[in-house]
């Protein structure tokens, strides 16, 4: 039986999850690097760094050690995608459930986190949670759903009861692939989004946007290896729709000030939290030409992050492509 829940990451979502875990009184444990906000959540029950104003559970409380986390039954993995590797090495060896919430590839490696968290931690069963979720809204009690998805059933079903809530629903699948390349792919298409907002290109642009990158990114899940039904789904357009239409998504407004204008270098700086499109684009970029699947989105994000390209040219350059038809 899972009972208690460990979640691995302070920030804002790890804090979200934590919420839900603890949902009913569940003892849940909260690991942060942060001590300002190990003493905010153990102080006064909300974590003032990350996610002010939003009141915690007593329930959930906080450490900054992480073999605290060996006596948990399960543990909600959401440290950013780029220090995911290095954060499983330091756990002790497990065969407690890893439950992935970033999203996001290596950059060295070109791998998805469950690639990376198998390595990292080769016996733990690994699942992945992923979906249209703002941190805030699902701290906040407010409906949500995901995909939830592991490879052993029972392990799934298992999971699923234990963080089923009633505005907070699962939806399982053993479609590990589609689920992480959705959520990694929507990241860099939720800036082309915000580049769109940013330069007022209007609301056909950003439509016409949504559905031409749905296309490359199932162009590049199927080639991966991952299931048309999923890419369509929570984790795949789901939260595609969402982090393209809000500037409470951080890729979506880190596109946004591209698009007026500013620097990459300068959006990134002044970021305490982290908008994991800006560190996948280049890697997605390499695994597609590597897979021989076209992305020309992808790459003119990629060129903006870089330098490479002013905001208008990347524009003409993507409404000069060959005309084509829409199934390809």
């Amino acid at each position: 039986m899972i009972r208690k829940i460990g979640v691995i990451g302070g920030g804002a979502w790890g804090t979200a999850l934590a919420q839900v875990a603890a949902a009913g009184g569940e003892e849940t444990l909260l690991w942060a690097r942060e001590e300002e906000v190990v003493e905010s959540v153990n102080g006064v029950h909300e974590n003032r760094p990350f996610l002010p104003g939003v009141a915690l559970s007593p329930a959930i409380r906080a450490t900054s050690a992480l073999a605290d986390l060996e006596a948990c039954d399960a543990l909600l993995v959401v440290t950013p995608a780029q220090h995911m590797r290095a954060v499983l090495s330091q756990l002790p060896g497990s065969a407690s459930p890893l439950i992935l919430c970033a999203k996001g590839m290596e950059e060295s490696s070109m791998k998805l986190m469950h690639d990376v968290a198998h390595e990292a931690q080769p016996e733990a069963p690994i699942a992945v949670l992923s979906g249209p979720t703002f941190a805030h809204e699902v701290a906040a009690g407010l409906p949500a759903a995901v995909t939830f998805a592991v490879s052993d059933r029972a392990i799934g079903e298992a999971l699923v009861a234990r963080l089923a809530r009633p505005n907070f629903r699962p939806y399982l699948s053993d479609d590990i692939v589609g689920a992480e390349i959705g959520g990694a792919v929507k990241n860099v298409l939720a800036i082309a989004c915000g580049v769109v907002e940013g330069r007022g290109l209007g609301q056909n642009a950003r439509a016409a946007l949504i559905s031409r990158g749905f296309a490359e990114m199932t162009r590049f899940g199927l080639a991966k290896g991952a299931r048309l039904e999923t890419l369509a789904g929570l984790s795949g357009l789901g939260d595609l729709v969402l982090t393209c239409s809000s500037t409470s998504s951080r890729n979506f407004s880190l596109g946004k000030g591209l698009g007026e204008g500013r620097s990459a270098a300068e959006l990134l700086a002044d970021r305490r939290t982290v908008a994991e499109g800006a560190f996948t684009a280049p890697v997605l970029k390499r695994a597609a030409e590597a897979a021989g699947v076209d992305m020309p989105i992808i790459a003119a994000v990629c060129a903006l992050l870089a330098g490479e390209a002013s905001v208008d040219a990347v524009v003409e350059r993507l409404l000069s492509r060959p005309l084509r038809s829409e199934g390809v």
